[in-house]
């Protein structure tokens, strides 16, 4: 039986352990390979909450040498969640990752000193974990599988530390699941750099810097050199990674300065498109959803986030006014939009097309009324600030800032098109549960959206070669929907049925796990 042992800042089984799509899939991998016989432990940080979870037991405390000093840390064990055979949930407890509070799994740092709390707090994960499998902790490992910038530098020490030498006998693949986030910290010089991490670390500084500023280290630059094998999470992704960037000229997202090193990763066999999937659970009885019962779920929630925090927001305030205004009656299309309000997710809403105008103002103009776009999620405050002012703008748009699993489940499978003309994209969880629940997506296509989403069938995308044209396209893309949806009601049923019958399974991901990302294991 294979073991594998998965290493990750999020894991999506714990309560509260999950921020965005890595902790979904750390959750659903190890119950997929698990399925396929294999053995799995998740290995994340304990954030100051887990070990207080009921049944949390603790393995042993160990020493990691980190930043000139022995650091103790504890082992605890959690219980895992019901049909999970074949998987552990462990988690290593320290002060550090805790550092900003309890529970809170990312730190938010000043734009001067980008990812500093974070890279500190998951350098020392990292020399916790390499401590553990060294002390045969979780007892033979076949694999280690880790996940993004956070987990990197496991490889780094894995190739340089001598007590960790052992550890290049394990095969080891790295996940790449967003490249727009890499880590990047000073080599020296600096509390939170590579120096003040691991003093006493003796390295080949050509395989960890950073190809654009050569005084960094790179954890996702290490990873990808020194990785058994390489795991972009869409086939589609894995291709557009192997070009540069063009954010300013052709709206392009690619490498992001990492090109050149995952060129030679795929020169040397070791980079794969593997696509994400979803889970399919089985229904045991059918739910009916309501415009009424939306209704009632979003003007129950929206008190409850108003009342999180001591002043009234203005989203909240234009968000209630909006409520107020909807009537019993069902708009005619419901655009339905959730996930992270990021740039990458938003930043073609407001860019302007050929006329001037945002993209989000074209599509709502589009849209008139004859129908709703609801947008649920929160991130960052600019963009939030943008969606608030074309809230107050336009009637026909409501945007929720805050998040709820009834209010989100009830918008995918209530909505008739679900909105999702992401800057780039990975892979994408967001489009897949759509299309789950019956709904065609509408999308920029690229990476994972153009893997899952096709168009005319199970939806509706677009392109362009300019961030300008992709944005007339998408208002473009908007009335092409609207038209079928309100002159073609019997092929808008199809391509109903055709999304719903969509199938992303986790079972043919992992298979691929096992014949690629693992394949000398």
């Amino acid at each position: 039986m294979m073991h594998i042992l998965m290493i990750a800042a999020e894991n999506g089984a714990l309560p509260g352990g999950k921020v965005g799509g890595i902790g979904d899939v750390v959750r659903d991998v190890p119950l997929a390979l698990a399925a396929r016989g294999c053995s799995v432990t998740v290995l994340t940080p304990a954030y100051g909450s887990f070990t207080a979870l009921p049944g949390a037991s603790k393995i042993t405390s160990l020493e990691a040498s980190f930043a000139g000093a022995r650091q103790p840390f504890d082992l605890f064990e959690l219980p895992a969640p019901e049909n999970a055979g074949g998987v552990r949930h462990v988690v290593v407890d320290h002060p550090l990752f805790s550092v900003c509070g309890a529970g809170q799994i990312y730190c938010d740092d000043p734009p001067g000193r980008p990812f500093a709390t974070d890279a500190s707090k998951f350098a020392l994960f990292c020399a916790a974990a390499a401590e553990s499998i060294g002390k045969a902790v979780f007892g033979e490992v076949d694999v280690i599988h880790l996940h993004d910038w956070h987990t990197a530098l496991l490889l780094v020490l894995r190739a340089y530390d001598p007590r960790y030498r052992a550890l290049q006998k394990i095969w080891c693949a790295y996940s790449i699941h967003n490249l727009a986030l890499q880590g990047v910290r000073p080599l020296a010089k600096d509390d939170s750099s590579l120096q003040a991490w691991y003093p006493e670390l003796s390295y080949e500084r050509k395989r960890l810097v950073d190809p654009r500023w050569p005084d960094t280290v790179n954890p996702v630059a290490a990873a990808i050199r020194l990785a058994d094998t390489v795991h972009a999470v869409s086939p589609s992704y894995a291709e557009e990674i192997l070009s540069a960037s063009d954010v300013q000229g052709r709206g392009y997202f690619g490498g992001e300065g990492l090109e050149a090193d995952l060129v030679e990763a795929r020169a040397q066999g070791r980079l794969f498109g593997i696509l994400n999937g979803c889970e399919y659970p089985k229904k045991s009885k059918r739910v009916s959803y309501s415009w009424k019962s939306l209704l009632t779920l979003m003007r129950a929630q929206l008190p409850l986030w108003i009342s999180a925090t001591q002043t009234l927001r203005s989203t909240h305030y234009i968000a209630q006014s909006c409520l107020d205004r909807l009537k019993s009656r069902r708009p005619g299309m419901l655009l339905t939009s959730i996930g992270r309000i990021t740039p990458q997710k938003t930043g073609l809403m407001s860019e302007p097309t050929s006329s001037g105008k945002p993209a989000l103002h074209g599509v709502l103009e589009t849209l008139g009324e004859n129908g709703l776009l609801i947008m649920l999620g929160s991130g960052d405050p600019e963009v939030e600030t943008f969606l608030t002012g074309v809230a107050a703008r336009f009637d026909n748009f409501i945007f929720l800032r805050g998040y709820s699993e009834d209010l989100a489940e009830t918008l995918y499978n209530f909505g008739d098109l679900f909105f999702m003309p992401s800057s780039f994209e990975p892979c994408g969880i967001s489009q897949m549960l759509a299309l789950r629940a019956g709904q065609p997506c509408l999308v920029h296509h690229v990476g994972g959206l153009r893997d899952t989403v096709h168009d005319n069938e199970t939806g509706f995308a677009f392109g362009g070669d300019s961030p300008t044209e992709q944005a007339d396209n998408l208002v473009a893309t908007m009335q092409r929907a609207l038209t079928l949806f309100l002159d073609h009601p019997a092929k808008w049923k199809a391509m109903r049925k055709a999304a719903a019958a969509q199938r992303f399974a986790w079972g043919d991901s992992v298979d691929a796990y096992l014949k690629y990302l693992y394949r000398q294991a």
